[in-house]
């Protein structure tokens, strides 16, 4: 039961991190078609702090995952 129960604890904390790199990938849509944001992530420093928490707890759970990359209205580089 306890497997079970960090399995859920890991797929949550993904899923969680995903839903930020989502509404961030949501809004830079938005943006480019000349729309407001509807989610404000890349403006808003309390998405940021949650995308940060929830990172640092994947880390400690030894989990792997990709960064969100916030490019602050930068564009960018041709490469990588």
């Amino acid at each position: 039961m306890a497997h079970q129960s960090v399995v859920g604890v890991m797929s949550s904390l993904t899923l969680m991190y995903e839903a930020v790199r989502g509404a961030l990938a949501s809004d830079d849509a938005q943006e480019q078609r000349g729309e407001d944001p509807r989610f404000r992530v890349g403006e808003t420093p309390e998405w940021r702090k949650h995308a940060a928490d929830l990172g640092a707890e994947m880390l400690r759970r030894g989990m792997l995952f990709s960064v969100i990359e916030w490019h602050d209205g930068q564009e960018k580089l041709p490469f990588g």
